[in-house]
C-alpha cells in the first residue's frame, strides 16, 4: 500500500479530529473528554479498547496472521497555557492549550490505525496503540509499563513535532537523543547575626551562592553535555541580618541515566563543600523526572529506512545533537527497545509557546511513516 497517498486521502477527516482535539485539551489525568473521543474512534475502527488507569487508553489492532506485536505511543495532555493563534478552532478550555503539539500526535496514532485497519487482513501480528496522559507532568509511561501495556511488544515507535524541521520531514538521531533530569531543592541552614558581625554567625546564602555557581563547573566524565539550571534562590528576612536559611531550586539535565548517576554525586558534593566552608548543614531533595531517550540502533535503522520508503531520501534526516529537553519516551525503549523521532511541525513558533499551532499536514506525515514502519516491522 501507498500510505502516504492513503494519508493524503485522510486529510479532511484527520483535519476534524485534529481540530476537535485541539478545542478540547486538557491537563494531565484529567483528560476526560479526550480519552472518551479517541476510545470512540478507535472502536468504530474494530479495535479492542482498555483503560488500564485513569484516563490512559491502549487500543489493539488485532492482524489476521500470527506475528509479534509492534507499539505506537501518542502522549495526550495538554498545557496550562492562554492560546493566542487566534485560529478558528482555539481551545474552548480557558487557560489551556495543546501548546506541545499532542493534538497532532493524537491525530497522527488514529490515522495511523485508519491506515493499518484497512489492510489487517494482511498484517501478521498485533499493534498497540498507547494513549499516555500527564506526560508533560509526572509522566503516564512507567504506569502503562507497570499495567502490562507492552506485554509481548518487540519495539514501540513514537515522535514529536518540531518547529525546526520543514513541514514534510522527518529527523531520526541514533542512541542519546533526549536528557534524563533531576529537579533538586536545597535547604541550607546556618546561622543569622547582626550583619555588622558576619563571623558571629554561619551564612547560608554564601553557601547558596556558592553552590550555584560551583554547579555550573561540573560535568559528566563521558564528555557529554550536561545542564543545571537553578531557577530559584530564596533567602533572607532583612538587609542587615546574615541569612541563617536559604534555599535553591532548579533542574539536571544530562544524557543518559549513568551521567545522570555520575552527576548527582558530584552535585551533592558541591553542596557539601559549601556547607563545610561557611559552617552551614543543607537538606537535599532529589526528585526523578524522566530517565531521558537512548534510541536502540536496530529499531531506529529500521524507521529511518521505512521513513525513506515513504518520504524519499530528501524528506529524512539523520540528527548530529541530542536535546537537553526531556521525555519519558525512554522508559518504553528501555522497556522493549525503540525509536523516537522527529516530525517536521510547519509552525516555526516554540513548543510550550501560546502560538505555536502545527500543520495538519504533519499528522498526516506522521501517519505515513509509522504505518510503514509497523508494517514492515511485522512483516519482518
Amino acid at each position: 500500500m501507498d500510505f502516504l497517498a492513503q494519508a493524503k486521502a485522510l486529510e479532511a477527516e484527520l483535519k476534524d479530529i485534529r481540530e476537535t482535539l485541539h478545542r478540547h485539551p486538557e491537563i494531565g489525568n484529567g483528560e476526560s473528554f479526550t480519552s472518551s473521543f479517541l476510545e470512540k474512534k478507535l472502536k468504530g475502527l474494530g479495535l479492542e479498547v482498555t483503560r488500564p488507569f485513569g484516563t490512559a487508553l491502549v487500543a489493539v489492532l488485532h492482524g489476521a496472521k500470527k506475528g509479534p506485536r509492534v507499539a505506537l505511543r501518542a502522549d495526550i495532555d495538554a498545557l496550562p497555557i492562554t492560546e493566542q493563534t487566534g485560529c478558528p478552532f482555539s481551545s474552548e478550555n480557558h487557560g489551556m492549550m495543546h501548546a506541545c503539539g499532542h493534538d497532532i500526535h493524537m491525530t497522527a496514532a488514529l490515522g495511523t490505525a485508519m491506515l493499518l485497519s484497512k489492510v489487517r487482513d494482511e498484517l501478521c501480528g498485533d499493534v498497540v496503540f498507547l494513549f499516555e496522559p500527564d506526560e508533560e507532568g509526572s509522566g503516564g509511561a512507567r504506569k502503562l509499563i507497570d499495567s502490562g501495556a507492552l506485554e509481548g511488544v518487540s519495539s514501540v515507535f513514537g515522535g514529536h513535532v518540531v518547529p525546526d524541521l520543514p513541514l514534510g520531514t522527518v529527523g531520526f538521531k541514533y542512541g542519546k537523543f533526549y536528557a534524563a533530569s533531576l529537579v533538586f531543592k536545597v535547604l541550607f541552614k546556618g546561622t543569622s547575626c547582626h550583619g555588622a558581625t558576619p563571623e558571629k554567625g554561619n551564612d547560608a546564602l554564601l553557601a547558596a551562592s556558592e553552590t550555584v555557581l560551583n554547579l555550573k563547573t561540573i560535568k559528566p566524565s563521558s564528555g557529554d553535555k550536561a545542564v543545571i539550571s537553578t531557577g530559584i534562590l530564596k533567602a533572607g528576612t532583612a538587609c542587615n541580618i546574615i541569612a541563617g536559611e536559604a534555599e535553591i531550586k532548579g533542574v539536571m539535565r544530562t544524557l543518559g541515566k549513568d551521567d545522570l548517576q555520575e552527576m548527582e554525586k558530584k552535585f551533592r558534593q558541591v553542596v557539601g563543600d559549601a556547607c563545610s566552608r561557611y559552617g552551614c548543614s543543607a537538606e537535599i531533595n532529589l526528585r526523578g523526572t524522566h530517565m531521558g531517550v537512548v534510541n536502540s540502533d536496530e529499531q531506529t535503522a529500521f524507521m529511518e529506512k521505512s521513513a525513506r520508503q515513504v518520504l524519499g531520501n530528501d524528506k529524512v534526516r539523520v540528527l548530529d545533537e541530542p536535546t537537553m529537553v526531556t521525555e519519558d519516551f525512554g522508559y518504553y525503549v528501555d522497556a522493549c527497545g525503540g525509536c523516537f523521532c522527529h516530525i517536521g511541525a510547519g509552525s516555526t513558533q516554540p513548543l510550550h509557546s501560546p502560538v505555536f499551532l502545527p500543520d495538519i499536514r504533519a499528522a498526516i506525515t506522521a501517519s505515513a511513516v509509522y504505518a510503514q514502519t509497523i508494517d514492515n516491522c511485522l512483516r519482518a
